[in-house]
């Protein structure tokens, strides 16, 4: 199953001392392991552009769609097994403890 992994900051991160875990090993493991298929961290909420077409006309408006000081600051595309492994691997992520992940299956999938 595909998966949709976006990746938010949060205001209340992990208060946890334990090192965080490495991102390059969890790219790495991920990849090799063919978990993963691309992602990518993304720019900053402040240069976002947000475009809606209402009555016919273009709208088009500087900023995120939501004004709230948790964004997504990144992605990563995941092939898993079921959800159940998408968790583990959601899991192992630094931004697990530093933020927050959200999976979200792809509506259509290849069976």
């Amino acid at each position: 199953m595909k998966f949709m992994m976006f990746v938010a900051n949060d205001s209340a991160p992990d208060t946890d001392q334990a090192p965080l875990p490495d991102i390059e090993a969890w790219v790495g493991d991920n990849d090799a392991a063919g978990r993963r298929i691309t992602g990518d961290m993304l720019a900053a909420a402040e240069v976002a552009t947000t475009v809606r077409v209402r009555d016919g006309k273009l709208l088009i408006t500087d900023g995120p769609f939501a004004e709230t000081t948790e964004a997504i600051v990144g992605f990563d595309l995941l092939e898993c097994e079921n959800l159940d492994e998408a968790i583990e691997v959601a899991r192992a992520h630094p931004m697990a403890r530093m933020g927050r992940l959200e999976l979200r299956p792809f509506a259509f999938q290849d069976e």
